[in-house]
């Protein structure tokens, strides 16, 4: 993985990778084929050990040349798309499945390069509609981005 916005992307690296992600997933939670894709590595954290007052989802991966924008830094999408999975582990988690039936997001500053970090939490939980946030860390432990969302549950 380079820091330098590459011409083209290694061939066999992206290969090897995306036949990791085939090989080794299941389509259930933590193991499905787009978390595998993009590298996530769960922990749950109970209240007391997340140092709030609520449970966390922690996700973490490595930023690879593969989920690079045009512009060298970590897809927007790519962003958008770990942090609702942070979220959304955390309500099955907690409350069983559920549906993001809202999300925004803001974008602080890129991400380049190295190890990144998620966190879903719920700002409030409710039986039917529970609010819920998500903040994205870099390597050097800036934050990059926030979401806030609204999940339904069935």
């Amino acid at each position: 993985m380079s820091t330098d916005n590459p011409k083209k992307i290694d061939e066999a690296q992206a290969r090897a990778h995306f036949d990791t992600a085939l090989n080794d997933h299941e389509q259930s939670f933590e193991t499905f084929f787009f978390a595998r894709f993009l590298g996530l590595s769960f922990e749950y954290l109970p209240a007391e050990a997340a140092d709030a007052d609520k449970e966390v989802c922690r996700l973490t991966f490595e930023m690879t040349d593969m989920l690079r924008n045009p512009q060298g830094s970590l897809h927007g999408g790519a962003m958008a798309a770990a942090m609702d999975i942070s979220m959304g582990h955390l309500v099955n988690k907690i409350q069983g499945p559920g549906a993001t039936i809202e999300m925004k997001l803001q974008f602080m500053r890129p991400v380049m390069q190295g190890r990144v970090t998620c966190e879903g939490r719920f700002l409030k939980r409710g039986r039917s509609i529970s609010f819920m946030e998500s903040r994205m860390w870099n390597d050097q432990g800036k934050l990059a981005a926030i979401a806030t969302a609204t999940w339904k549950m069935p």
